[in-house]
């Protein structure tokens, strides 16, 4: 069983990357973003960044500050097929990935202006922003010293790959099937 994190910046092609593994590669997929949703559905909170952030950050501090990738892991591995856990968010979340075997962090990033664009397209509940509170979201989510909330600048350094992904959807393809193949042969 293959673990796949992916962590990234906003926009980036993370769920890009998701959907080649699944639909390409046969991988389960699991999902912070999703998990976060249902936990703020039940407490009926509206569904947007600062309620996903807010409660993914009192989640962490309650529990460990790898809570949600655990629940997460737990469930892939009674399943027991190859999984990517998408969203990798804390530097917690990769310690504890880290002691699976298996374990593989991609990181993906673009150029910002781009990834705005591709937000503005996907149009989900929270990419309804403007570009300012799209950087200003990004900016707070990129450093932290506390190891409950967001450091996706940290995450993005511990990846074992990373991708550039300011090309063609078949550039980003080409470049996780390069990847998967030198893991393969690892």
């Amino acid at each position: 069983m293959v673990i796949i994190g992916i962590t990234g910046t906003l926009g980036a092609g993370k769920g890009t990357i998701v959907e080649y593994l699944v639909n390409q590669k046969g991988y389960r997929h699991y999902s912070v973003r999703a998990f976060l949703i249902q936990e703020i559905e039940r407490r009926g909170l509206p569904v947007n960044r600062d309620s996903m952030t807010s409660v993914a950050n009192e989640l962490r501090a309650r529990y460990s500050p790898s809570y949600v990738t655990d629940c997460l892991y737990e469930e892939a591995l009674r399943n027991g097929y190859s999984c990517v856990i998408e969203s990798i968010r804390t530097p917690g979340e990769i310690a504890s990935l880290r002691q699976k075997d298996k374990f593989y962090l991609f990181a993906v990033d673009a150029d910002p202006l781009l990834r705005y664009q591709r937000i503005s397209l996907r149009k989900s509940e929270t990419d309804a922003v403007s570009y300012d509170t799209f950087r200003a979201n990004e900016a707070r989510e990129m450093n932290s010293d506390d190891p409950n909330k967001q450091n996706l600048s940290e995450c993005i350094r511990q990846a074992d790959f990373v991708f550039l992904n300011n090309g063609s959807l078949d550039d980003l393809h080409r470049q996780v099937e390069n990847t998967l193949q030198s893991i393969e042969k690892q």
